[in-house]
């Protein structure tokens, strides 16, 4: 399965919509509201802080998408940030690790001195394995952090990878 990671336009959000809408409503691996409507989702996604929205697709059809930008304002911009969704049907098929090494090129590219994932709830396990997988070190984990719909409240990692 070749997949192909380009940057997202406007024109993309109803096929982006398909696949960012299970993901909250699922309320299994983000920390935001799992019932926000479309037009707040669509600013999560696509607003600021990002500086890149990508597409991931194989045979043109929109299995993934990312987000991107500083982690940080000011003293900590210097390090970034990228979050991904991938469509249920397409996990574990390597959709999420082209956009996670698509991200990473461009986080180097752009002259970020790190990657650095805020809330990673450690039942995300196939999530896990491919950031360690890739280089990522979990630097400290909150316990408790994350209230999981059906594993109850689950540690929240914070993990990094050095880009500089």
């Amino acid at each position: 399965m070749s997949v192909i990671v380009t940057e997202a336009g406007a024109a993309d959000w109803p096929a982006l919509w398909e696949i960012v809408r299970p993901v909250l409503r699922a309320g299994d691996t983000y920390t935001i509201d799992p019932d926000l409507d479309e037009p707040a989702a669509r600013t999560f996604w696509t607003g600021p802080p990002s500086e890149r929205v990508t597409c991931a697709r194989v045979d043109n059809t929109l299995l993934g998408t990312a987000h991107m930008g500083p982690n940080r304002d000011g003293p900590g911009a210097h390090i970034a940030n990228a979050s991904y969704m991938v469509a249920p049907a397409a996990r574990g098929k390597g959709v999420g690790r082209a956009l996670v090494v698509d991200s990473i090129a461009w986080a180097r590219a752009a002259g970020y001195r790190g990657l650095q994932f805020n809330a990673v709830a450690e039942s995300n396990r196939g999530a896990v394995k491919l950031y360690r997988d890739l280089g990522f070190a979990i630097l400290g984990t909150v316990p408790g952090g994350f209230a999981h719909p059906r594993e109850g409240f689950v540690g929240l990692h914070i993990m990094y990878l050095e880009l500089a």
